[in-house]
């Protein structure tokens, strides 16, 4: 009854924070996010990947070209620390998975004493009257479980985002950390994306592809009246966490 009464309370204040939340947009809908520096978040980490020797760059007298400019005078495509590169996210994934499983056991256990050095005779005097040497025990079970799963997933996401240049990595490669949030009556959706990127691919126009970045994490969701009710409810998703059938 305590620990019931512990995860209760537990839903009821889960509860009341999304309904303090919901109530604070009401009418409204959610707010977006203040724009902040990605580095002074408490979760932020810089990225540590194996570097290779440096090279040192060799000058060339009297030479008006620099290595990888691709401009006469400046390169303007994103090189250092908060410059800003456009990100090209065009996703279209589809997959079909089924899965089907199914299993019985069944198993018997059988013991007699009909013999027993004579002593089988006078085993009702420590047994129950209607002891039978013949069939001391007798045990049997029987189980089966069968299960079917099917999962079908269709994705499209074309979407351009412009990400942040946060970290300069040893060998040359950028670290890029992006975030876009778009509010459409009381829906908001979010696309965050981070990875490593090789100044190599990002081309004139400065814009990447999201197939050219390294360790990419891309996030794309959304909050809102409608992502509320797709999902169920904080009771029910206590309950299927907690029962065990």
């Amino acid at each position: 009854m305590t620990r019931f009464a512990i995860l209760a309370a537990a839903a009821l204040l889960l509860t009341a924070c999304n309904a303090a939340e919901r109530l604070a947009d009401l009418g409204g809908g959610p707010k977006l996010s203040r724009i902040e520096d990605p580095t002074e978040k408490r979760d932020y980490k810089p990225v540590s990947l194996p570097m290779p020797t440096p090279d040192v760059a060799a000058r060339q007298a009297n030479s008006l070209w620099r290595p990888g400019a691709r401009a006469f005078f400046k390169d303007q495509r994103a090189s250092k620390v908060g410059d800003i590169v456009t990100v090209n996210v065009n996703i279209n994934e589809k997959a079909a998975l089924n899965n089907s499983s199914q299993r019985s056991r069944t198993a018997s256990e059988s013991a007699n004493a009909t013999s027993l050095l004579g002593f089988e005779s006078a085993l009702n005097r420590i047994l129950p009257n209607a002891i039978n040497p013949a069939s001391l025990a007798n045990l049997g079970s029987d189980s089966g479980s069968t299960g079917a799963g099917k999962v079908a997933r269709d994705e499209t996401i074309n979407l351009s985002v412009a990400a942040v240049v946060t970290q300069v990595l040893p060998n040359g490669n950028l670290v890029i950390q992006g975030r876009q949030e778009v509010r459409v009556n009381y829906e908001l959706r979010e696309l965050n994306i981070s990875g490593v990127v090789r100044p190599e691919d990002i081309t004139g126009t400065n814009a990447i592809k999201h197939t050219q970045i390294a360790e990419a994490r891309i996030n794309y969701g959304g909050r809102g009246q409608i992502s509320d009710v797709q999902q169920p409810r904080y009771g029910q998703q206590l309950f299927d966490i907690i029962f065990p059938f």
